[in-house]
């Protein structure tokens, strides 16, 4: 009887997997609080960890899995692919282009990252797919580009030449974290 009561306790978590805007928000967020950690430090390789951008891919997948899960995937897929583009463009408006590339690694990563996430395809990523493909690669193409921008905001941050997120307009402050159950004795 408790397995069935943990396996409904586990699809209902499922269900309720998070909006693409709230998943990114906590995103940066969880940035925010990497970069603390590293305020003050000299770089090493460990380091490379601060810029991380695998949480905007995955907020990208669970958006399209609440679109698959929805009445109108197709319809879904092309809202959350407009509204990854429309992401990138206000993650971009905040980011200075890049001076003169520095001698450091972070200026360089900021450079590079920088002219990545500008960069525009050289042409159409999903020619030639049947309308449900063209639509998911549509989505993921714009959660590409979209993490590009995200890891030049990244490098920006650390460097004092972007925002916060928050600040930017780009993202909302998380919601707190639910209390968890205690375990039963």
């Amino acid at each position: 009887m408790a397995a069935l009561v943990g396996l409904a306790g586990a699809l209902r978590a499922e269900d309720e997997l998070p909006e693409f805007a709230a998943c990114l928000s906590a995103e940066a967020d969880r940035y925010e609080w990497r970069l603390q950690l590293h305020r003050g430090r000299a770089l090493d390789a460990e380091d490379f960890d601060l810029w991380d951008v695998r949480g905007v891919e995955y907020c990208g997948n669970i958006g399209v899995t609440r679109c698959d899960r929805s009445e109108a995937p197709l319809d879904c897929q092309r809202a959350l692919t407009a509204e990854q583009e429309a992401l990138h463009g206000e993650v971009m408006a905040g980011l200075p282009a890049p001076e003169v590339t520095g001698e450091g690694l972070p200026e360089r990563l900021y450079h590079t990252a920088w002219h990545l996430a500008r960069d525009v395809s050289a042409g159409p990523d999903c020619a030639g797919s049947t309308e449900v493909m063209a639509t998911w690669c549509a989505a993921r193409e714009a959660n590409l580009r979209l993490k590009s921008a995200v890891l030049a905001w990244q490098v920006g941050r650390y460097l004092g030449l972007a925002q916060p997120a928050v600040i930017a307009g780009w993202a909302k402050p998380p919601p707190p974290p639910r209390p968890r159950l205690r375990p039963e004795d």
